[in-house]
């Protein structure tokens, strides 16, 4: 691995990032199976470092090309487990795999559609290397139909907040790419009118709205809607703890109010309210030092598949990190997503550490 500032803007901060995260996760095991799932995520972060390290100075450009077959493999898995998938807390989001636990393949198929977009888009500098309206067009409905088969399947678990990742993901990644803007404008307000038709439904039909999409949906579509007035004790206890916290918190596995989800969804009240506002910036300014460590290495490449890769998982991980800060202090509607490298969880961690390792180990094309 080239030793460069760069590289260690983002391997310092996932350093700081495991021992933020364990020590969060033990503090909020108080309330689970014992220390269990802190055993987990360190042999889940010790995996993820062996990767960096084992692939470390490797050129792991050749992956893309498989990108294709880890799309195909992925949509599988996500059928697979509408059908024999564990359901929990009312969704089917986790494969039971004897000898290695639960994993749930949406979170791989988060970085796997990252690849495959990228994949795509050098297929069609090929194809099309000058960019012409109709060759744009042409792209983004192979973009669009590409995210829209795992998302229907996501959606099904259901898992709305992961569908939201896919969609941006693949925006943010087509705008990078630099389709015309005229279609971007014309997306928008297709999206616009769609959306107006369907809040005018879910407002004046709510009973056939029901009968059409089911009362599920019917509840998911109202929770982030009326988010604000319908904030329940997660919320409530979440502000409380941090607001308690005062400057230093009060210390490890001393969270003062029971927090639903706390070694999840609210990891960051747990960690805050232990350590108060002086930990909060901490972790903010290691989250910031990573962030940027990406947009340099995105800049510096010369490599555009490089390029595309690194600012969609940028995308990705950015979108997480202001959706779960943002509802755990009350800005945002709570949507089930966690915060990246902090919060409990195999796939999502080992998915973070694999596209860690792709992106410091990809084609080595730098610019001045």
């Amino acid at each position: 691995m080239k030793k460069n500032k760069t590289y260690y803007m983002i391997i310092i901060p996932l350093i700081l990032f495991f021992i933020i995260s364990v020590t969060s996760i033990y503090s909020a095991s108080s309330n689970l199976s014992g220390n269990q799932i802190v055993t987990k995520q360190v042999m889940w972060y010790l995996i993820g470092f062996a990767i960096l390290i084992i692939t470390m100075n490797k050129n792991l450009e050749s992956i893309t090309n498989l990108a294709f077959y880890f799309y195909l493999f992925g949509n599988i898995l996500l059928l697979l487990l509408l059908i024999f998938g564990t359901e929990i807390n009312g969704s089917k989001c986790w494969l039971i795999l004897p000898g290695i636990g639960s994993v749930q393949p949406s979170e791989f198929m988060k970085l796997i559609l990252i690849l495959v977009n990228a994949k795509i888009f050098q297929i069609h500098n090929k194809k099309y290397p000058k960019g012409t309206f109709k060759s744009d067009l042409i792209l983004f409905f192979i973009i669009f139909i590409t995210t829209l088969i795992p998302s229907v399947l996501t959606f099904l678990e259901p898992d709305t907040g992961m569908v939201i990742i896919y969609f941006l993901i693949s925006f943010v990644m087509l705008f990078i790419y630099g389709i015309k803007k005229s279609i971007f404008f014309m997306i928008i307000l297709i999206a616009a009118v769609f959306l107006g038709l369907f809040l005018y439904f879910y407002f004046n039909y709510q009973d056939a709205f029901i009968n059409l999409f089911g009362t599920s949906f019917f509840y998911r579509i109202d929770r982030l809607l009326d988010w604000s007035n319908k904030s329940g004790m997660q919320l409530t206890n979440a502000i409380a703890a941090i607001k308690a916290a005062g400057l230093f918190g009060f210390g490890i596995g001393n969270t003062p109010i029971y927090i639903p989800e706390s070694h999840t969804d609210f990891i960051f009240s747990v960690f805050s309210s232990n350590f108060g506002l002086i930990g909060t910036l901490i972790l903010i300014i290691g989250i910031i030092v990573f962030d940027y460590g990406l947009l340099k290495l995105a800049d510096k490449t010369g490599n555009k598949m490089h390029k595309y890769i690194i600012l969609g998982f940028f995308t990705m991980i950015l979108y997480q990190q202001i959706q779960n800060i943002g509802m755990n202090i009350g800005l945002l509607p709570i949507t089930g997503i966690t915060l990246p490298f902090i919060s409990y969880g195999g796939s999502s961690l080992l998915s973070y550490m694999l596209g860690i390792a792709l992106i410091l180990n990809y084609k080595k094309d730098y610019v001045n």
